[in-house]
């Protein structure tokens, strides 16, 4: 289906009653060009891009849902005094009325945008996309995409834990504490063997404490700075993707698994996550002329360290690029390779195209996708049109054929994927600052529930200015009836996670972080939510379980130590996972101007 059907559901977030279009509206100027490398002291907390303070620059969507359905007395309280998104912005306060403060009432904020992202735990740049003009043709418009572009080549994510204001951008020698273990150093020079190091991280841990089974420094990165996408972790190592390189490290000592495997040029895309028989994608660039793109794909295989095939990703049609970076997100036994405005079906056993995911419908254009139980693709459709609106398609992975097509009314943007099993979509709309977070029904397009509570919430969220990057957030769990967010933390006092009934989208119950430090939920097992306590800059960080039945009191598995606080609090853009009793945390973004070695990866454990 290409449009919004005509009859909608009774009441919630269903398709709309033919309604009224608002004008066209003029696109949010582009903002202006960040620097080429962050400053080395980051301002104090300031709402902007990435991450703002509030619930977001979209506020709280309107009681009614962006379908604009009065409610009855339900998820949200009270009955919608005006329609939705296409008449006036609601006058009473509910979780999708409040109007605050965010990116569209303020100067972009680059280079250190604080912990929060734009929304509550939305996208890291506004109305995502690989390209904000998705699916619109023309001159100007394919000028304004080499802005964006050209903006998204320098600027990186940075995000933190805590309100700690006085954090430097690095974790290097000259910043880390007084020698505090035994735990074994790698240069990153690409030999592979390790080295002995000076640095004893595990010197003066205290009762209790976690000890640093092992840390790595990362290889010399260019001037400008360089990515250090994902990170994979599997019953025997953990593999890091870094400039042009992948590494793995045995999990228990931190030995190199395997020879670093190195790519023609820099990595410009990593795989959300591994495949069911750990192979792993990664993108690197064509060279590194002004015209070079993102189109070399390459997957290997995680348990014997080897390059499986490689192929070519072809441009797509006119303005449907690779550009400067592509998604890459497996599902089933398909890797899907998507391009500014279509998507490719690879198999995973030899690469081979299996299905090509283009234009369809009334200009319907494919422009994110999000892998993993299953396979979303996410469209622009009828692009600077009265009809223009995003549509949600669960495709089978085999095939490419959607099983269903779920339109969303005009001016609303799905952003991100907070869960694919069961389906939980977070939407913004940019004209009225409003959020939305939809669960859908298992199998359907049928709305299951809409969020209901009336809070700010500030999962982490990488910069996406290129992408809508769905899968990009941290701090975000569910499981079968149950979402898991964390609030936003005031100064000095501690966040929380809410537990919100997917029945119904109403809260269920919520717990606070044990310190004042931002905690955010991971994912959930054996009847737990594992969340991780972020590190303040003399405190180690934590990881904590929640039962989800009875007491929810966190429950420490994990204290990292205090002696290596500062490193830990220094990663600022940063991986994390907890797998066995171990917690993992990587940068994913370099420097390349630290004095000495920049740390690349940390492993704890007991």
């Amino acid at each position: 289906m290409t449009q919004p059907p005509n009859q909608p559901p009774q009441g919630g977030f269903g398709a709309p009653q033919d309604p009224q279009q608002p004008p066209p509206q003029t696109p949010p100027a582009q903002p202006q060009q960040p620097p080429a490398q962050p400053p080395q002291t980051p301002p104090a907390p300031q709402p902007g891009y990435g991450y703002p303070q509030q619930s977001g620059p979209y506020g709280r969507p309107p009681q009614g849902g962006p379908y604009g359905q009065p409610q009855q007395p339900g998820p949200y309280g009270q009955p919608q005094q005006q329609p939705g998104p296409y008449g006036q912005p609601p006058q009473q306060p509910g979780p999708y009325g409040a109007q605050q403060p965010g990116p569209y009432g303020q100067q972009p904020q680059y280079g250190y945008p604080q912990q929060q992202p734009p929304f509550p735990g939305g996208p890291a740049a506004p109305g995502g996309g690989k390209n904000p003009f998705k699916g619109r043709t023309g001159i100007i418009v394919a000028a304004a995409v080499a802005v964006v572009v050209i903006a998204g080549g320098v600027v990186w994510a940075v995000v933190g834990g805590g309100d700690d204001k006085k954090k430097d951008p690095v974790a290097d020698k000259s910043q880390d504490p007084k020698p505090t273990g035994t735990a074994p150093v790698d240069p990153g020079d690409g030999s592979g063997d390790g080295r002995d190091g000076k640095e004893d991280l595990n010197a003066g841990r205290q009762a209790g404490e976690s000890k640093v089974l092992w840390y790595k420094t990362a290889p010399k990165a260019p001037g400008d700075g360089a990515d250090a996408p994902g990170m994979w972790v599997t019953d025997t190592l953990a593999a890091k993707a870094v400039y042009n390189e992948l590494v793995a490290y045995n999990i228990a000592d931190g030995k190199p698994s395997w020879p670093t495997i190195k790519l023609p040029q820099k990595i410009c895309g990593a795989s959300v996550q591994k495949s069911d028989d750990d192979k792993v994608a990664l993108a690197y660039m064509s060279g590194v002329t002004d015209r070079a793109k993102c189109n070399q794909v390459q997957q290997i295989d995680l348990k014997t360290g080897k390059k499986d095939w490689e192929k070519k990703i072809p441009e797509g049609d006119l303005f449907d690029g690779t550009g400067t970076g592509v998604e890459l997100t497996y599902a089933g036994s398909t890797l899907m390779v998507g391009r500014q405005m279509s998507g490719l079906g690879l198999s995973v056993s030899d690469g081979k195209q299996l299905f090509e995911k283009k234009k369809y419908g009334a200009a319907c254009f494919p422009g994110a996708f999000a892998g993993g139980e299953r396979l979303l693709a996410v469209s622009s459709c009828g692009a600077s049109t009265d009809k223009e609106h995003d549509e949600v398609q669960e495709l089978d992975p085999a095939t490419g054929k959607a099983k269903w097509t779920k339109p969303f009314p005009k001016g609303w943007k799905v952003a991100r994927a907070y869960s694919l099993s069961p389906v939980v979509l977070y939407l913004t709309n940019e004209d009225k600052k409003q959020w939305n977070i939809t669960t859908l029904k298992n199998g359907s397009s049928a709305v299951r529930s809409e969020v209901s509570v009336d809070e700010d919430f500030a999962p982490e969220c990488g910069w996406a200015i290129l992408d809508r990057d769905l899968q990009g957030c941290t701090g975000v769990a569910a499981d079968t009836n149950t979402l898991y967010l964390p609030t936003k933390a005031t100064s000095g006092t501690a966040n929380e996670v809410v537990a919100i009934s997917l029945e119904t989208g109403k809260e269920r119950w919520r717990v606070k972080s044990p310190v004042a430090q931002n905690m955010l939920p991971l994912k959930t097992e054996s009847g737990a939510v594992i969340a991780y306590v972020n590190a303040s800059y003399d405190a180690g960080g934590r990881v904590v379980s929640i039962a989800t039945a009875g007491s929810h009191t966190p429950k420490t598995l994990l204290q990292n130590p205090a002696g290596t606080a500062q490193i830990e609090n220094g990663f600022y853009s940063k991986a994390i996972d907890y797998v066995d009793g171990r917690f993992y945390i990587s940068t994913t973004r370099l420097s390349g101007t630290a004095k000495g070695e920049e740390k690349l990866m940390l492993a704890y454990g007991k």
